[in-house]
């Protein structure tokens, strides 16, 4: 380990070599110890057939009125969490790198299981951008989950529902999207065409199914709810409530675990990042250690994401799981080396860098509440 007098005088292109060297170390160290950690592939495979089999088990425990809807949400989204997890290896080839279709089958699971996502397939060129670009104005991925807006009422709103973070910013999304196309350099106008529409349709056709049953149940809900306050309550046809109860179903087992999800997700990936005013490249300023004991009730449906992510951003391909095994020694030296720790000051800094509104981005720093 480096000494504190040591790191100081470290730039942050060797700070973040250095951590990236001691969590690849402890990620053998752990193989070493664990022989069948090598295993990625199997390991992989049978998280996601756990997965699934526990969202369809809970969800059938519904279906026959054997658990309640507020058990079945939030064992689903569990669930959900750790399809996201597996997801996010998969972009990054963790899991069956010479097995095409493998990877293909469990890319479309992912997305059948977890609906309200983008394509993961485009979601894949978004994310490895992201990599490249983190927290600059063409970082649509963490732009498009409201990283880099005042919190307030909008950003509250938009940053569980992917489709309200077009709809009430178009002028902004438009802009960081043309950013993020014009940055993929493509080489010609059919290249550029291309860039254009898959990014048009890379919620087609499962992520707006979603959202038009999602916001479709809220509307009818909503309109009901209103009417019987106001003394008429909307008499129903059976077959309108036969239809409302299938809809309900659907609703509890496959929709609202991912509202739950995205919403826990996206409040912690959306506030440990940081954007804006991060220098291109500079892997100490893309990221912060967000894992203060009231933020737990959101870190259980996203795998620990505000604790174990920016270890991801310096060691690219250390799986989830050996992230979250590692994480001890990894905050150790990403805590020595200057990386913050709980920077709650980013909630009233739009995820700025800088510590003052105005202020020229700052060396990395320790944990801080400024």
């Amino acid at each position: 380990m480096s000494t504190p007098t040591a790191s100081a005088a470290m730039t942050d292109a060797q700070k973040s070599a250095h951590i990236r060297q001691v969590v690849l170390e402890a990620g053998q160290a752990l193989r070493r110890r664990h022989p069948w950690l090598r295993h990625q592939d199997a390991i992989g495979a049978s998280v996601m057939a756990l997965s699934v089999a526990g969202m369809i088990a809970s969800g059938w425990l519904y279906a026959i009125g054997q658990i309640p809807w507020w058990v079945c949400i939030p064992a689903s989204a569990l669930f959900a969490s750790f399809i996201h997890e597996l997801e996010h290896d998969l972009i990054h080839t963790m899991y069956f790198r010479h097995s095409p279709r493998a990877w293909n089958l469990m890319m479309a699971l992912c997305w059948i299981t977890r609906p309200s996502t983008v394509s993961p397939w485009t979601r894949k060129r978004l994310h490895l951008h992201h990599h490249k670009f983190s927290g600059t104005d063409t970082d649509l991925e963490e732009f498009g989950i409201t990283n880099g807006e005042r919190w307030g009422l909008k950003r509250l709103l938009m940053v569980g529902d992917h489709m309200l973070a077009i709809y009430l910013r178009p002028a902004a999304m438009h802009r960081v999207s043309r950013n993020y196309i014009r940055a993929q350099q493509p080489r010609n106008q059919e290249e550029f065409r291309a860039l254009v529409r898959e990014n048009l349709l890379s919620y087609m056709p499962l992520g707006l199914l979603h959202y038009a049953l999602w916001h479709g149940f809220l509307a009818v809900q909503a309109v009901m709810l209103a009417a019987s306050l106001a003394g008429h309550p909307l008499p129903l046809p059976v077959w309108a409530q036969n239809l409302l109860a299938l809809w309900t179903t659907v609703v509890v087992v496959w929709l609202a675990p991912n509202v739950l999800r995205v919403f826990c997700l996206h409040f912690i990936s959306s506030n440990m990042h940081y954007f804006g005013d991060v220098e291109p490249g500079n892997v100490m300023q893309q990221t912060q250690v967000l894992n203060p004991w009231w933020l737990w009730p959101l870190q259980l449906f996203c795998f620990n994401f505000g604790s174990t992510h920016a270890i991801h951003h310096f060691a690219v391909k250390e799986p989830f799981y050996v992230r979250q095994a590692t994480a001890r020694t990894a905050h150790a030296v990403m805590r020595e080396m200057g990386v913050r720790f709980n920077d709650t000051g980013t909630f009233a800094r739009a995820n700025r860098w800088a510590m003052k509104a105005g202020a020229k981005a700052a060396p990395a720093g320790a944990a801080t509440t400024a």
